[in-house]
């Protein structure tokens, strides 16, 4: 089997026999919505959808339908509008967001006529009158190629990838009160006048219809009035799969991949429990019930495990590391950084009302207007929060959708109280003798001269056992080597945190791992911080507030590691149980098994 991966040409896929997922059944839905926009997430397969529907209406293809739809869904019934387009494509991640508002213009404007130059060349042999091209002024090049088009009987399909591409740098630059994003989008700007153009241009006709990706609303929102015309079906449920992989379509290669290997079935369902882990959980829609899978890491993986007959040993492909870039905008927000801490515990979830569908540069840059649900909204629309249906009282829910996302999340965080590297080392450093000796002790001591003095910090004046959990867990946190889990499950009770060896990784020497926290406040010991401090080991243990906690929290590890060890049957397991005086001190204990 050959993979595509970082290949977005439909015709390259289908003529060089790549694996693909057929999605040539949406094209009647799609036709039936006129104007359409697509939102999804980065490196879910945009490109490839209009590559594959380029090359079913382009006119210049019309010899080669059957070689590339002819056993796909649309190949027995194809509709009447196949192969009658001339097709005009923008991809906008190909203008440069560097310079002023001048520079920025002009290469947009580069780009355009560069597309026209293209578009005169392929199209020279149907009879099209002379298209001019115009150096400082592609809108005009765009109405000389509309008169040209509008002499012929033929129409133009427009494609906009990345529509929202270069002003979205712009824009998450903009916390400077750079003006750049705003001389884009005012009356005047070349994004809003390019879209008045445009929405002209399918007025006539000429240009009959247009497709267009991108990630956010924010761009649309700030060109409401020169572009309103699109249909979003970003939460139609009949769309919810148009982009990523469905469960036994990677199933399928999963099997091949197996059988190719000489594996034993179990190594498919093995296969599909990790790739389920760490790549699923994304839905679109609250009326949908089956979740899609990431497509890029889902190749990632396929491509890597067909080369070695084995997983990946980094399960996050570095393309999507760019989404950091997004929590980084959310991390340095008043409430923006609660809510990644939040975030990162596998249990949370976000309830909205709903998604907000259109926000702009104002609500970017106020403070006012960055509510939950407004944060919230951002995250999913840059893919590292997916829909989870509704509550009791039809609130949207929202959560992290997989492994890989959530290690975005506990990165983030690491760096947000760790902002020197030299730290970040010294904590890993730590986290690793817990892996390696089972030792915990260099573990809470850095805790406690280190992220201790960042909890200080008014924002987490109203922090808990779960600001604990979550601070070890950005440290422990290594999924080349776990599976990681917060809060799992176990037969109708819930661990804290969960390290399970990855079941390609069971060969090294190091734990499994488990910890049960607890949280003593100050208040309740009846103690300052400063008199914490003070106490020896010997005094700290003998405090009745943390004697009790910390009997608690070994009674309670002790049988989540006894339910752990019944499941899985061949854990080198290691648990502790640790309490947290305040924000000053870590007392642990080291669990044998019954």
């Amino acid at each position: 089997m050959k993979f595509p991966y970082g290949i977005a040409d439909f015709r390259k896929i289908r003529l060089e026999s790549y694996f693909y997922c057929d999605r040539t059944d949406k094209i009647p839905l799609l036709e039936a919505i006129s104007n359409q926009l697509f939102i999804r997430p980065r490196r879910f397969g945009k490109s490839l959808l209009l590559s594959m529907l380029d090359n079913y209406y382009d006119i210049l293809r019309k010899d080669e339908f059957d070689q590339l739809f002819g056993d796909l869904a649309i190949g027995a019934a194809p509709t009447a509008l196949r192969n009658t387009y001339l097709i005009l494509r923008f991809d906008f991640s190909c203008v440069d967001a560097g310079g002023d508002a001048e520079a920025m213009k002009n290469s947009l404007y580069n780009h355009i006529n560069g597309r026209l130059e293209g578009f005169k060349m392929r199209y020279k042999d149907i009879g099209l009158p002379e298209i001019t091209t115009y150096e400082n002024d592609a809108l005009r090049s765009l109405e000389s190629l509309v008169n040209a088009v509008a002499c012929t009987k033929h129409q133009v399909y427009l494609f906009i990838d990345e529509y929202d591409n270069f002003a979205n740098e712009v824009m998450m630059s903009a916390q400077t009160e750079d003006d750049r994003y705003a001389a884009l989008v005012h009356e005047a700007g070349p994004l809003k006048t390019l879209f008045k153009a445009l929405k002209a241009s399918s007025s006539s006709s000429i240009i009959d219809r247009m497709l267009l990706t991108g990630v956010s609303p924010v761009v649309l929102s700030d060109i409401t009035s020169g572009y309103n015309i699109a249909a979003d079906i970003y939460l139609e449920p009949e769309f919810n799969d148009l982009c990523g992989f469905r469960e036994e379509e990677l199933s399928k290669a999963v099997t091949e991949i197996v059988r190719q290997c000489e594996y034993g079935t179990e190594k498919a369902q093995e296969a599909m429990n990790t790739a389920r882990t760490w790549y699923n959980g994304y839905m679109f829609t609250p009326a949908e019930t089956k979740r899609v899978y990431n497509p890029t890491l889902s190749l990632y993986f396929l491509q890597q495990f067909q080369k070695t007959c084995s997983f990946p040993r980094n399960m996050l492909d570095g393309n999507l590391a760019a989404d950091e870039a997004k929590l980084a905008y959310i991390a340095q927000l008043p409430k923006g950084r609660q809510l990644l801490m939040d975030l990162a515990r596998q249990e949370h979830e976000v309830l909205i009302p709903d998604v907000s569908k259109r926000f702009g540069i104002r609500e970017m840059l106020s403070d006012t207007s960055k509510d939950q649900a407004f944060l919230a909204s951002f995250l999913y629309y840059f893919g590292v929060l997916t829909i989870d249906g509704e509550s009791e009282d039809l609130n949207l829910i929202l959560r992290v959708p997989n492994l890989v996302a959530r290690g975005m999340y506990v990165d983030r965080i690491r760096q947000m109280f760790l902002p020197e590297p030299d730290e970040r080392d010294q904590g890993r450093a730590a986290a690793h003798l817990v892996y390696q000796k089972g030792d915990m002790q260099p573990l809470c001591d850095f805790m406690e001269q280190h992220y201790f003095r960042v909890f200080h910090n008014r924002d987490y004046r109203w922090a808990n056992e779960l600001t604990i959990k979550t601070a070890f867990l950005t440290l422990l946190y290594n999924d080349l080597i776990y599976i990681m889990d917060s809060e799992p499950e176990l037969e109708r009770r819930y661990a804290d945190l969960c390290m399970i060896i990855r079941p390609d990784k069971r060969h090294g020497k190091v734990f499994d791992i488990l910890i049960e926290f607890k949280f003593v406040p100050l208040h309740k010991a009846g103690l300052t911080g400063e008199e914490a401090k003070k106490l020896s080991p010997d005094a700290l243990r003998a405090l009745p507030s943390m004697k009790q906690e910390l009997q608690d929290a070994m009674e309670q590890v002790q049988k989540y590691g006894d339910i752990l060890e019944r499941k899985y049957g061949n854990l080198r397991l290691q648990r502790f149980a640790v309490v947290s005086l305040g924000f000053e001190r870590l007392l642990f204990e080291k669990v044998e098994a019954a």
